[in-house]
């Protein structure tokens, strides 16, 4: 089992954080000498230069591309395989009820390949109309699949083991804490950061917030926002990533007079997303369903030392809470334009922060820690079985001893009492990356 396969259903040139995440991992064990094949849909002729050997063949994912790939893998090496499964259900098409696809993963390991799932999320809810909810019941049956087949299951956050272990029918199989890394590499061009907050912040304080959009996040900004920056005349707002200039577009047309104070980027290259979290002294970053250790844009924030306002749920890890690496908020509008301001109203405490969730993410979740998990040179020193309570809901780290505790109050305004219970339907839901 000398290489490696992932098995994806994105990788670039398309978008998305799985697609980056696999991107990184894949270039970073091959840099190791591991020899690394990415099999995934799109255009045959559109290839990422570097030393990893990417095999878009997947097609629109169906049986017949299945049945190819199939061909492929026994044309490709002899003896069995060491293949790792990106599993994300909506990402598989179909519908994101792509069991044919959960099917020959089954096979591939009854033939005698040894299967790693890496769990990026596990199954809808239970909740909605009739559609979602039998589409919940497939994702269920295509984990249960998916488990069967696995030898080793990653989880993205420790809480996906106990939605997974149900699903495993008396099964044992290790499972380990595979924490998403940033995907934006820091750029260090102090010249390019000046020119961005000069452009945009040149006397007073950047706020940014970086990340897709979607409902949920969308509606906690266009009333934190606004509220934020009534209170806070020295502030200006930098909108970044995928969907930022329309949800700009939108907030401007419903309050124009935050015309110059509330800017977007729009979707960037890697670099330019680099420089412009360079130039903020606060990220806004607010998880409907809670932060957690597979949330990009916080682990973004953390990698550029930058000090980062988010919301927990009860699926969040209580590490961040433990290490103050974050400043935690209740998800209304009051309460986050209250973290912000008075982080920006306190340098030292924003400077403290910045520093602690540097330091964890260089320890816990940092790209060298995910490629040494992979690679088989580093464990957890606990299971995660052991690092999540599913009575509670609460998590810590699979690296620091101590009984599980509640987050406490490191919320940025001691007046404020932050409400923890923001899970939908008593259920995580699909977390913003």
């Amino acid at each position: 089992m000398n290489t490696l396969d992932v098995v994806t259903c994105e990788y670039p040139p398309q978008p998305g954080g799985v697609s980056d995440y696999c991107r990184l991992i894949a270039e970073g064990l091959a840099a190791a000498g591991q020899v690394v094949r990415v099999w995934c849909p799109g255009q045959v002729a559109a290839e990422v230069p570097g030393s990893v050997r990417v095999v878009r063949e997947l097609g629109d994912l169906g049986p017949a591309a299945l049945v190819r790939m199939d061909r492929l893998f026994s044309n490709a090496a002899t003896g069995p395989r060491r293949i790792l499964v990106q599993w994300v259900p909506h990402g598989y098409r179909l519908g994101s009820m792509n069991l044919p696809f959960c099917l020959w993963v089954w096979n591939r390991a009854r033939r005698g390949d040894r299967i790693e799932l890496m769990v990026h999320e596990v199954a809808l809810p239970f909740a909605g109309g009739l559609r979602q909810r039998f589409a919940a019941a497939v994702h269920r049956l295509m984990i249960a699949l998916l488990l069967r087949s696995a030898s080793v299951v990653w989880v993205a956050i420790p809480g996906w083991e106990a939605m997974c272990r149900p699903y495993l029918l008396g099964r044992r199989v290790p499972f380990g804490w595979l924490p998403i890394p940033a995907t934006v590499p820091p750029v260090a061009d102090p010249a390019a950061t000046a020119a961005i907050r000069n452009r945009l912040a040149p006397t007073g304080f950047l706020v940014g917030r970086f990340g897709n959009h979607g409902l949920a996040v969308d509606r906690l900004l266009a009333d934190a926002i606004p509220r934020l920056l009534a209170d806070r005349a020295d502030a200006a707002v930098l909108l970044i990533g995928g969907g930022s200039d329309r949800f700009c577009e939108q907030l401007l047309t419903a309050r124009p007079e935050l015309a110059g104070r509330v800017t977007a980027t729009g979707r960037l290259p890697l670099a330019e997303v680099s420089l412009h979290l360079a130039a903020c002294d606060v990220l806004l970053q607010p998880i409907p369903e809670g932060v957690t250790s597979r949330n990009t844009s916080v682990m973004a924030g953390l990698a550029h030392g930058k000090a980062v306002v988010t919301t927990p749920a009860r699926i969040t890890e209580s590490v961040w809470a433990e290490t103050g690496a974050v400043c935690l908020s209740a998800a209304g509008t009051q309460e986050l334009a209250a973290a912000v301001g008075h982080l920006l109203d306190d340098s030292i405490r924003r400077a403290r922060i910045a520093a602690a969730g540097a330091e964890l993410y260089s320890a816990q979740f940092a790209l060298p820690r995910t490629l040494a998990r992979l690679a088989g040179t580093t464990t957890c020193d606990e299971p995660v079985s052991e690092a999540f309570d599913p009575s509670s809901g609460h998590t810590r780290c699979p690296e620091r001893s101590g009984h599980l505790s509640e987050p406490g109050p490191s919320i940025c305004s001691s007046s404020t009492t932050p409400n923890w219970n923001t899970t939908r339907n008593g259920a995580p839901v699909s977390a913003d990356a």
